[in-house]
C-alpha cells in the first residue's frame, strides 16, 4: 500500500473511531442523567446484566462498529457512501437512545425509537454485507445486543407504566 493510500485508510479509521466516540460521548451523557437516580428505582426484571457490564460490553460493540465502517470505506470509499450514510443514522439513532430513556426518562418513547434502531442495524448489516462480509459480521453482536436491550426496554416500560 503506497503512502498516500495509507495515510488515507489510517485517516478513515480515526474517522471512525471519532464517531463513534462521538456517539458513545452523547450516549453517555444521556445516561448520565438517570442511571444513579431513576434507574435504580424501576422495578426490574432479574435477567438484566449487571451495571457493570455495560461499559465493556458497549466498549467492545463499539470498536466493532468502528473496523466495520472503516472495512466498508476500505472497499470502496465513493462506492460505500450509501452505506455509510445509512450507517451514520443508525449511529444517530443509537446515541438517541439514552437520551430519551434515561435523560427524558421515557421507557415508551424509547422503545420506539429502538425499534427504529434495530431496523436501522438491520438494514446496515445487509447493505454492509454487499460490501464486504466481515464488516456486517461484525455488526452481529452489536444487532443481538441490541436485540436484547430493547426486550429489556420492553420489560421495563411494561412492569414501569
Amino acid at each position: 500500500m503506497p503512502d498516500v493510500a495509507r495515510t488515507r485508510s489510517a485517516a478513515a479509521l480515526a474517522t471512525s473511531l471519532a464517531a463513534v466516540a462521538a456517539a458513545a460521548g452523547i450516549g453517555g451523557a444521556g445516561t448520565a442523567a438517570g442511571v444513579r437516580t431513576w434507574y435504580p428505582s424501576l422495578d426490574r426484571p432479574s435477567w438484566r446484566p449487571p451495571d457493570e457490564a455495560f461499559g465493556p460490553v458497549w466498549t467492545a460493540l463499539y470498536a466493532g462498529n468502528a473496523v466495520s465502517a472503516w472495512l466498508v470505506w476500505r472497499a470502496g470509499p465513493r462506492e460505500s457512501r450509501p452505506a455509510l450514510t445509512l450507517y451514520g443514522g443508525q449511529l444517530a439513532l443509537n446515541a438517541a437512545w439514552p437520551l430519551l430513556f434515561f435523560g427524558l426518562k421515557r421507557p415508551g418513547l424509547a422503545l420506539v425509537e429502538i425499534a427504529l434502531l434495530w431496523v436501522a442495524i438491520v438494514a446496515t448489516v445487509a447493505t454492509f454485507a454487499r460490501r464486504h462480509r466481515v464488516a456486517a459480521l461484525l455488526l452481529v453482536p452489536y444487532l443481538a445486543w441490541v436485540t436484547f436491550a430493547m426486550a429489556l426496554n420492553v420489560e421495563l416500560w411494561r412492569r414501569n407504566s
